[in-house]
């Protein structure tokens, strides 16, 4: 934990880009909200973790799930007729603890009726420019990505073939190791692709991601005839710092995307996670076309002060807490 002037510094530093991240908005009549940290239902992504606690109540007992993001109670109250809104809210991931990871963190998250993904998108770039005073951010497709740095077309290229570059570019893979082809995707973007956008000295805004890993985002058909990801994830600095959608609005196909979710889990050796029935009422009810985004601020914090772990942008780190 730091002390003294550093820990000073570092709490008017945090106090300053939250003062700055609520200006950006105001002048935009975009309103901040707050909604609840525990939920009777959690993500069922296979890729999140949640942390449970039980509620007693005299013979009452339920489990109850700490919010690894705000977005399914801020669905509801788009739904509810809130309009553009904003959240800086602390979340939970368990399992996650490393130079850019820690279980509990801040996350700035945003919700924009009749924003396409494109106007989020220039919404996202002028928040870097203004708040943290980056350059315009350069825009690559998921395959363009691929094929510059891997010359691999990702549309036509077989699961074996993402396997054997994997072995080959990834140190300390082995032959036995398993995953399906996202995996392989996502482990060639992280491992191989993502430590070379350093060398372009701007942010990078990648789009058009396979239709596989949708996940909450409305699925396209691109110029090239291929079914996409209305999704774009931000990086800056090494780091990715946002993930942006344009949100799915079906709740039964919502509901399907949970149940294949919670298969993979299972498949996985993970519980199914109770899903959330009070964001598909809300979703039937009519949630608005919109798109939204979230980004991590304790990693915009690193990005701002050019520091390398994120326990030295906490406060009280995780270690210590």
């Amino acid at each position: 934990m730091l002390q003294g002037e550093q820990l000073l510094k570092l709490l008017k530093r945090r106090a300053e880009l939250l003062a700055n991240v609520r200006r950006f908005f105001s002048v935009r009549d975009v309103l901040e909200v707050s909604t609840p940290i525990l939920s009777s239902a959690g993500p069922t992504a296979p890729y999140l973790d949640s942390f449970s606690t039980q509620f007693s109540a005299g013979n009452d007992s339920k489990t109850l799930y700490l919010h690894t993001s705000p977005e399914f109670a801020m669905k509801r109250l788009l739904a509810g007729g809130s309009g553009a809104i904003y959240q800086i809210a602390k979340v939970f991931r368990n399992g996650e603890l490393g130079r850019q990871h820690t279980p509990e963190f801040s996350m700035l998250e945003w919700y924009r009726p009749g924003f396409s993904l494109a106007d989020l998108m220039n919404e996202v770039d002028a928040l870097m420019q203004q708040v943290i005073g980056l350059p315009a951010a350069v825009i690559f497709t998921y395959r363009d990505l691929f094929l510059n740095y891997l010359q691999l077309d990702i549309h036509q290229s077989e699961d074996e073939t993402l396997k054997q570059l994997a072995l080959e570019r990834i140190a300390g893979l082995t032959a036995d190791w398993q995953t399906d082809r996202d995996g392989w995707l996502e482990m060639l973007m992280s491992e191989v692709i993502e430590p070379q956008f350093k060398e372009l000295k701007t942010p990078v805004m990648v789009t058009e991601f396979p239709a596989s890993q949708a996940q909450l985002a409305k699925i396209e058909m691109n110029t090239d005839g291929q079914p996409v990801a209305r999704r774009f994830e931000l990086y800056a600095g090494g780091m990715e710092l946002a993930n942006g959608y344009d949100e799915l609005c079906d709740a039964a196909e919502l509901r399907q995307r949970f149940e294949l979710d919670n298969k993979s889990r299972q498949q996985q050796g993970k519980p199914p996670m109770p899903i959330d029935e009070n964001l598909l009422a809300a979703m039937q009810s009519g949630l608005p076309q919109c798109s939204g985004v979230a980004l991590g601020l304790d990693r915009l914090l690193m990005l701002h002060l050019d520091v390398s772990d994120i326990s030295m942008v906490q406060s009280i780190p995780f270690i210590e807490s």
